[in-house]
């Protein structure tokens, strides 16, 4: 814990902290519309309001790159992940931009020769650069290594900021209202230096700040970016400016690394760790080759223009909540838009997130299309040319199980994936769809006493097998089908004895007395209005239905909470809350911690259905309705 001294004037403001940014809204507002020019302190507003802007840009651009798995997971330097906790720490990264402004702002009343600037002096930028490096650099080591030296202070005010297992960008602005006072004055050092000697521009103060912020970024992105070669062609380079890894060795190792962004001054004081070189080489070096190869891949698709907001390369903190659409993100949707079409032109299927459990690493992949695609007659045949290329990418890389997230197993697109391993037999991946879990978790949701269900997709791969085990359990299931024939193929699928409970009907009339409603086709309101009161309606249909009835319950998708020991896992899958899987998903976890070797396409067996359920429950694997 943080001792309260050490804490934000504004921690318990929560987003409410940004109306600190008010009164220089307000004056720029006011002087744009009441006056006929900006005065000198308008003008000063103006400039903190852009730049405290770019610089949470730069942060959240950093953040946005060091995410994209797809780019950076061969230079990772810690390989584990981020999880929720982190990123719940580090959730007010951002207070030390609202601190800065506000001290500038009053600064500048303090120093009034730093209004009425030019936009441009080279002598500013010779000034700043010799000020942070003779002034700055050394005072921010000194400072920095006597946090570390003195353990009351290292735990009263340091701690937090080394509290995050992985450094991340939002790491650097992870620190106590202490640590980043002491920080301002370390910025401001070069900044009114500068300004004293006359020197001072516009440009220089945006300049410095903004350098010294993606320095920041660069020493806690935890990916190796910088390439070694450099360092080799002008060795004493490496003395002027710290990498990723020279910094991570400073997390892992506290008792070394203690500089700003200079490592000169680690040398100059004997605190240069010896492995910073030879490590920062191997990480730069490996970056073509993949790196660790995950056992299991979950194979997911994106859902739509909104959702696609929610990934974790595009803003972390949201990704870490359940997705719901949010207005002020509307701006960003043409952008989004562009990016689909370049997606649908050139993309290939990406990494997009991972988790550890149990020593195994866990990938989700996706297909670069979006739902509505699924649908276009056309773009069938480039969909399943994805999903087939990320299944022998997988099996090339030694995955072992690969499981297929909603319509990248559409029975009408490849047969809930039986086209791929008839086409490929020889394949070691194991192809999974997970459906014979959902299936599970939708029949264990049902009341125990139940005697009759009715069911909407009734003869879709879940629908026949839920209609199957049901009526082995001698429960009556109304089918909703216009088909005699896919009804009467299903019902001679059943035991003879078992086959009357299996009734078709044509309308939703039929229903009016039935209580429990499993819903596997889209409903419009109007046909939810058959149902009785009290009726609660289970749903294995995307997207879920409407909540019509308030005099209802309605049913979450099918769903299950990971095992407590899953490790570094700090994005919410969809709807889905934290540590929650759609059940297709963990029917593939549960396939590879099974060990099972056969694959799981095409119809689900009936026969398997306890079967995967008791599998489930054994690895820890719980019902999100219970999971005491």
């Amino acid at each position: 814990m943080v001792d309260s001294s050490s804490g934000w004037p504004w921690e318990n403001l929560g987003c409410f902290k940004y109306l600190l940014y008010g009164p220089f809204v307000a004056k720029v507002l006011y002087s744009r519309f009441h006056e006929e020019a900006l005065n000198a302190s308008t003008i000063l507003c103006l400039h903190l309001l852009i730049l405290c802007a770019l610089r949470g840009l730069v942060h959240q651009l950093w953040s946005s790159y060091t995410n994209m798995l797809f780019l950076t997971r061969n230079r990772r330097i810690l390989q584990q992940g981020v999880d929720f906790k982190q990123i719940d720490k580090e959730w007010d990264w951002d207070n030390f931009i609202i601190l800065q402004a506000l001290i500038a702002f009053m600064a500048s009343y303090m120093f009034p020769f730093v209004e009425n600037l030019p936009l441009w002096n080279i002598k500013g930028f010779i000034a700043v650069l010799t000020l942070h490096m003779a002034v700055s650099e050394p005072l921010y080591y000194w400072v920095h290594r006597h946090f570390h030296g003195n353990h009351h202070l290292f735990n009263l005010y340091h701690s937090f900021h080394h509290s995050s297992p992985v450094p991340q960008v939002f790491t650097a602005g992870n620190a106590t209202f202490l640590e980043h006072l002491i920080l301002t004055v370390i910025i401001g050092i070069p900044i009114l230096g500068a300004s004293l000697m006359g020197y001072a521009s516009i440009s220089m103060i945006y300049g410095y700040v903004l350098v010294f912020d993606f320095l920041r970024c660069l020493g806690h992105c935890n990916v190796e970016v910088v390439p070694h070669q450099i360092f080799e062609t002008i060795p004493f380079l490496r003395y002027l400016l710290y990498t990723p890894t020279y910094h991570s060795l400073h997390h892992t190792e506290m008792g070394t690394n203690f500089c700003l962004f200079m490592p000169l001054f680690d040398a100059l004081w004997n605190t240069l760790n010896g492995k910073s070189w030879g490590l920062h080489k191997s990480i730069s070096s490996n970056q073509e080759k993949y790196g660790w190869v995950p056992d299991f891949v979950f194979l997911a698709h994106v859902v739509d223009v909104s959702a696609a907001l929610h990934a974790p390369f595009v803003f972390r903190t949201f990704a870490s909540l359940p997705f719901s659409t949010k207005i002020f993100l509307l701006p960003l949707w043409p952008l989004t838009l562009v990016v689909l079409l370049l997606m649908w032109a050139w993309s290939k299927t990406f990494v997009y997130s991972f988790y550890q459990l149990r020593g195994r690493l866990h990938h989700t992949w996706v297909v670069p299309r979006f739902g509505f695609q699924y649908f276009l007659p056309f773009a069938t045949e480039g969909i399943n040319k994805h999903i087939e290329q990320a299944i022998l990418r997988a099996d090339r890389l030694g995955v072992k199980v690969i499981s297929l997230a909603a319509l990248n197993k559409n029975e009408a697109l490849n047969g809930g994936g039986t086209l791929f391993v008839n086409k490929h037999p020889d394949l070691r991946v194991r192809v999974v769809h997970g459906n014979t879990l959902t299936a599970a978790v939708i029949l264990n949701d049902l009341p125990k006493d139940v005697e009759e269900v009715f069911l909407t997709g009734a003869t879709s791969k879940l629908g026949r097998a839920i209609a199957l085990y049901l009526c082995r359990k001698r429960v009556r299931v109304l089918m909703l089908t216009l088909s005699s024939e896919r009804f009467e193929k299903i019902q001679k699928e059943a035991p003879v004895e078992f086959q009357s409970y299996l009734v078709q009907v044509t309308k939703y009339q039929a229903a009016r007395n039935c209580k429990t409603w499993i819903v596997g086709k889209w409903i419009t309101p109007r046909e939810q209005s058959w149902a009785p009161p009290g009726t609660h309606f289970h749903q294995f249909v995307v997207p879920p239905i409407l909540s019509f009835r308030r005099d209802c319950a309605y049913g979450e998708l099918a769903a299950m909470k990971l095992p407590d020991d899953v490790e570094g896992l700090g994005c919410c899958e969809y709807t889905m809350g934290r540590g929650v899987v759609h059940a297709c998903h963990a029917g593939g976890v549960i396939h590879l911690l099974e060990g099972w070797t056969h694959h799981e396409v095409g119809a689900i067996d009936v026969d398997r259905i306890d079967l995967v359920w008791e599998a489930a429950l054994k690895h820890g694997v719980k019902p999100v309705n219970n999971q005491d």
